[in-house]
């Protein structure tokens, strides 16, 4: 009797806390044979375009520029992309995570563009010119950016913010980087139904439902359904241009739907290497540099998020607070590259590639490498990178709303820390994810309608500083949510376990977990000249 009895309360035991992730393939230090490497690098490589793309196709028209201009920002901004993702590897958080462009700073952008077009002295010059001086003008705010990033990070004021963050605050942090991004999944993915919709069923299909049905190929299948699932819908899109099913369609859907349509390849030099000053030298103004240190806090708030959905698929422990000061600071090094050579944007941390490493299990370091050098390589052959780079937008909106769910998911896989017996848990969790959709989307909607944000002071600088905060779901919820942790209840003796610092607690210095040296040490034996990183 006593032996049945211990049978069925261990059938009701929950499941136990682990601070690695199970179920992971390769993990952040090792790597699969070199050409699945080599495979899974570039299909990295391929889903972080939609973003190097998406960003330059809205500012560059507003700056003065075209398909030329276009082309080349692309390229420039893959090419530091890759200089950035190789840093932030090898000496940032060692993490597999992708650098690449920020949607946070496109509101500050645009400003500028606009603001120099409209100048008097612009009328006269030719739509090159016009677009050099706002890239000139954009470059010099996002350079002296960089160093608010760079001083967060290096001196160790991140450091700071991380050993006061527990599970309970990184919980909707790290859920709304990934659910903060809708607007980019299925919205997008509607331009162009007919592509859109295959694409999505087809990249959920064959990762996970074929791996269960054919498992001698499993992880062929799961690993690589990205490449599966563009190649085959990028194909069916060829067709349907080449028939004439669009002809006689909007603009709006030619340029949504057609291979042809981007205008990128006839655009594109066959061989150009990107270089610092290429536009011109930067020029400064001290209002366009506050609204972009706007946009590069907000750009740290989100890698943060991505960061810690990254190290969870990678199966690493929790980084030591001195390692996220240390890839924060590399980050602000990366948006000073992006102001050097003019990328029109800063850095953040990729959140698809961080989906992107939970899809496929596979959280080696190598990986995202390799998806480095393919940056490196198809941003220099310019014609050859154009050709991926017209792969139309609803084929990757549709990757996004599997991608960005992972993401999502990994900030619900910190609840496994947290007390949701709690009231004061669940008030945290709920108040703050609830202003982090509801704020931004009051922004956003004020902004829609009325063409500026709901605080309209005589600082231009200032309206968008705020307007960029405030427009960022996971800016707002960790906001709330530190805020409240910090200071709601403090002085109960649950709240600390409640919150789960206590599993966190063992990761608060470098050297007091012995896996940390394995997943975050720097190479070449370099801790031992930055003991404190």
């Amino acid at each position: 009797m006593a032996v049945g009895g211990a049978a069925k309360v261990d059938e009701f035991v929950p499941f136990p806390v682990k601070d690695q992730h199970p179920g992971v393939d390769f993990c952040v230090s090792s790597s699969p044979p070199w050409p699945e490497a080599i495979l899974l690098g570039f299909q990295h490589y391929l889903v972080m375009l939609g973003t190097s793309v998406i960003i330059p196709s809205i500012v560059v028209p507003l700056m003065g520029g075209g398909n030329v201009e276009k082309a080349e920002m692309i390229n420039t901004l893959l090419f530091v992309a890759g200089i950035n993702t190789l840093l932030q590897t090898w000496f940032g958080t060692r993490l597999p995570v992708v650098i690449g462009g920020s949607y946070a700073f496109i509101i500050p952008t645009i400003t500028i563009a606009l603001s120099t077009n409209n100048s008097t002295n612009v009328i006269f010059l030719s739509p090159r010119q016009r677009f050099k001086q706002s890239m000139r003008a954009v470059q010099g705010a996002i350079i002296i950016a960089s160093f608010l990033q760079m001083i967060i990070g290096f001196l160790g004021f991140w450091r700071i913010f991380a050993r006061f963050l527990s599970p309970l605050a990184a919980v909707p942090l790290v859920i709304l980087t990934g659910l903060g991004l809708y607007a980019r999944g299925f919205s997008q993915l509607a331009k162009c139904v007919e592509i859109g919709l295959p694409a999505l069923i087809l990249v959920v299909f064959i990762s996970q439902y074929v791996p269960h049905m054919m498992k001698s190929w499993s992880s062929i299948y799961s690993r690589y359904a990205v490449l599966f699932s563009v190649a085959v819908v990028w194909a069916y899109a060829a067709v349907l241009t080449v028939a004439g099913a669009y002809n006689n369609k909007p603009p709006n859907t030619q340029f949504s739907c057609r291979v042809d349509r981007a205008g990128l390849i006839g655009a594109a030099p066959w061989i150009k290497v990107p270089y610092p000053f290429q536009w011109g030298g930067p020029t400064f103004n001290a209002g366009n540099v506050f609204s972009m240190m706007a946009a590069s806090l907000v750009a740290v708030i989100e890698s943060t998020g991505t960061i810690i959905a990254a190290y969870q698929y990678g199966s690493a422990t929790h980084l030591p607070p001195s390692v996220f000061s240390r890839g924060i600071g590399w980050l602000g090094i990366g948006t000073l590259l992006d102001g050097l050579f003019g990328t029109g944007t800063g850095s953040t941390a990729s959140v698809e590639n961080a989906g992107l490493v939970g899809l496929t299990r596979v959280g080696s370091r190598r990986v995202v490498q390799i998806a480095a050098g393919f940056m490196l390589l198809f941003s220099v052959l310019g014609k050859f990178g154009a050709v991926l780079a017209s792969i139309p937008l609803p084929i990757m909106a549709a990757l996004y709303c599997v991608l960005f769910a992972y993401v999502a998911s990994a900030g619900l896989g910190l609840l496994q820390f947290c007390n949701l017996n709690s009231f004061r848990t669940k008030f945290i969790l709920g108040f703050s994810l609830f202003l982090g959709l509801s704020v931004p989307q009051y922004f956003n909607e004020y902004l829609l309608v009325s063409g500026r944000g709901p605080v309209h002071t005589g600082a231009t600088w200032f309206n968008d500083a705020i307007q960029v905060i405030f427009s960022s779901p996971a800016t707002v919820a960790i906001i709330v949510a530190f805020f409240l942790d910090c200071t709601h209840s403090r002085g109960h003796s649950a709240t600390r376990r409640d919150s789960g610092r206590h599993w966190w607690a063992k990761f608060r210095y470098f050297n007091q977990d012995t896996r940390t040296e394995e997943f975050y040490a720097l190479p070449w034996n370099l801790n031992r000249f930055f003991p404190s990183f």
